[in-house]
């Protein structure tokens, strides 16, 4: 068994495609080596801003024998379809098997030495790498059979049990020579084998494995916030990313102007991390902290000072530009910042901003005056939608998009409004996902629940709805938005009909699997009346009979219902009866006929009274009442009786059963 390095050296990888790139390195060499009939015990792959790197241990020295076995064509098949097999096989016709007719070939494969097949696969896996973006550089980049790299791809180790495997990509030959940090090492560093690869980087300063860098990024920088009487703001996707641009991490502490604090502090975190790569720290009171932590690439001499210092300049040129924004902002009302929105077209078919926000008002409006949403005051509802899209024309959200709602809840308060109606304008967005909080303060509710109902309606107007994964408009979140707000509320309203109601379906089964709720189950009910054009569209109501349905279905009478229900469906599906239900007989009934009958009146009328009152767990008591009497029923009665009176009415019992369930849910979309 031998042990294989690779390491491909190049300019700095972007952060964000470092982690799927050692991802890729790792399986494209998998399927190479199995192409050939290789396995290795174990893969690791490193990756760090300039270099990217596989240790593969316990390779075989060498690949097995193989045959492989061919199936072609006919032996009565015209001459070219033979000579197009045995050019694919490189095999002759006496080499070829005939077997009933049709020619087969057996290629045997005989073993390799590992290295060859080394040599053969990395430049191809290098040539074939699937960066999101990629680049051809230099002389050779004249031509398109260049090699394109994320960056300009310097140099190559390929090292098996020490010994260099050789190959050659775009002029570029293999070795055993790298180079370490880019200011702290100088010269070459040579790598005896893959055991030594790692220390041999790091006396070099380098640290190649990301899950290392990232320890140290994170617990030093815990340490330095600890030390100034700070707390980290945890944010595992920073650390990642400052892992990600260095190669020799080193955490350091600085300190902002604490005026800069007047601003949002959502404003402030997002300008240290989305523009600076900071990490936010907050005081013992839990406010942010006028301070931040940096991550530098070098040990500097004085400490890292001058680092610190120079960061803090950049920062505090961000911070500037934000409190200007701030300022600015402020002084106009948001009413009139609203008059802006008629300039935005929110979509060719839909007209602009503005239109939208005088549909949202209109129906956050009714929202209240219908007291869908209870205690919503009708006129602050309407105010709230008037403003809620108008910090999108604000400097600051203009600068940080991410902050549309906030920032026009933060200049609503600013200007004195209702704190309900800032509130509103803040969280209308809210629930953007599944963890997202649910607004449950009325004015709140009622604006968000417009928002994203006149977006769904609208889409769905002109026939602009989700295909596949494609859903330009987000109308799947806005479809769980909705019901998340209708289900925590408690809202009562008919929420949609048609294509959209369907569509309200499926968002739900997606937003139920997480409690355990069965989506047959779910089918079951949103059936119920859509042959006549219905349908059940109370969400609320929906989900208490799909929750009272999942308990009978799992208990053992709703078991033998369910059995029940479908055989009398199956049997009217088969004689295609379009009778009446039957209600009386005119003839002398059997025993379980009559049984049945008086079974059915009485769980017809409890089942339907207790639906009424939306005690669906009373109306799956009234149908198990059913099992027995339809247990006995196909049991002793023959309903396909010679006596074509018999078989009309006995027919009909089995209509009224159908019936009878159906006040509840469609069993037919209940699986088992």
């Amino acid at each position: 068994m031998a042990d294989f390095l690779l390491e491909l050296l190049c300019e700095e990888i972007p952060a964000r495609m470092q982690a799927k790139a050692a991802d890729d390195l790792k399986r494209l060499f998998a399927e190479k080596l199995a192409d050939a009939g290789l396995k290795a015990e174990g893969l690791d792959a490193y990756v760090t801003p300039r270099r990217l790197a596989l240790i593969a241990k316990g390779l075989p020295v060498e690949t097995q024998a193989v045959s492989e076995e061919f199936k072609g064509p006919r032996t009565s098949a015209p001459a070219q379809a033979l000579e197009g097999f045995l050019r694919k096989t490189g095999l002759t016709q006496d080499q070829l098997q005939d077997r009933d007719g049709v020619w087969f070939a057996v290629v045997e494969k005989p073993g390799r030495a590992s290295v060859d097949v080394l040599a053969e696969a990395i430049p191809a896996i290098i040539r074939a790498f699937p960066w999101p973006k990629s680049m051809r550089w230099g002389n050779a980049s004249v031509t398109t059979e260049s090699l394109r790299w994320v960056r300009p791809l310097q140099g190559i180790v390929a090292l098996l049990d020490g010994a260099v495997v050789p190959l050659e990509v775009d002029g570029i030959v293999s070795g055993r020579e790298t180079v370490g940090h880019r200011f702290h090492s100088s010269g070459v560093v040579s790598i005896a084998d893959a055991a030594a690869y790692q220390d041999a980087l790091r006396g070099a300063y380098v640290i190649v494995d990301p899950a290392e860098r990232q320890a140290i990024v994170e617990e030093r920088a815990k340490v330095l916030a600890a030390d100034a009487g700070y707390e980290l703001i945890e944010d595992k996707g920073l650390v990642a990313e400052n892992a990600g641009l260095t190669e020799w991490p080193v955490p350091l502490l600085g300190q902002f102007d604490p005026e800069f604090l007047e601003v949002p502090p959502e404003v402030i975190q997002l300008t240290l991390r989305i523009n600076q790569k900071y990490f936010v720290l907050r005081d013992q009171a839990g406010k942010l902290a006028p301070a931040f932590i940096c991550t530098a690439n070098i040990e500097a001499k004085d400490g890292g000072k001058a680092i610190v210092a120079g960061n803090g300049k950049v920062l505090a040129a961000r911070l500037s530009d934000a409190r200007f924004f701030w300022q600015q902002d402020k002084k106009i009302p948001l009413a009139e910042q609203a008059k802006k929105l008629s300039r935005i077209t929110f979509h060719e078919k839909l007209g602009t901003v503005s239109d939208k926000v005088e549909r949202v008002a209109n129906l956050a409006q009714w929202l209240a005056d219908e007291r869908i949403v209870p205690g919503c005051d009708p006129v602050l509802a309407r105010q709230a939608a008037e403003l809620c899209k108008a910090d999108l024309v604000t400097e600051m959200v203009g600068e940080f998009p991410e902050l549309q709602g906030l920032m026009g809840g933060y200049y609503a308060r600013e200007e004195g409004l209702n704190a309900a109606v800032a509130d509103a304008i803040r969280d209308h967005y809210k629930p953007v996902g599944q963890g997202d909080d649910v607004p449950t303060a009325p004015v709140t509710v009622a604006v968000a629940l417009a928002d994203k109902l006149d977006t769904l309606r609208s889409f769905f107007g002109i026939d602009e709805k989700p295909t596949g994964s494609r859903d330009p408009f987000a109308l799947r979140r806005a479809a769980l938005g909705v019901i998340q707000i209708i289900t925590a509320n408690g809202l009562r309203f008919p929420v949609a009909q048609g294509d959209l109601l369907d569509f309200f379906a499926d968002r739900l089964k997606v937003q139920q699997k997480e409690a355990g709720v069965r989506h047959d189950l779910i089918d079951a009910v949103f059936a119920l009346g859509r042959e006549s054009g219905g349908g059940e569209d109370d969400l609320v109501r929906l989900l208490a009979r799909v929750k009272a349905l999942q308990s009978f279905v799992e208990s053992e009478d709703g078991t033998n219902l369910l059995a029940g229900y479908k055989r009398a469906a199956n049997i009217l599906k088969k004689e295609d009866f379009a009778g009446s239900p039957t209600t009386a007989l005119s003839y002398v009934p059997e025993a379980e006929e009559q049984a049945l009958l008086s079974a059915l009146d009485s769980a017809e009328e409890k089942a339907g009274q207790a639906v009424v009152a939306e005690d669906f767990a009373g109306a799956m008591s009234a149908l198990a009442s059913l099992r027995a009497p339809i247990d006995a029923f196909f049991d002793k009665v023959t309903v396909n009786d010679a006596d074509s009176s018999k078989r009309e009415a006995r027919l009909g019992i089995l209509i009224r059963i159908r019936n009878a369930v159906h006040q509840v849910a469609d069993f037919s979309k209940i699986e088992g």
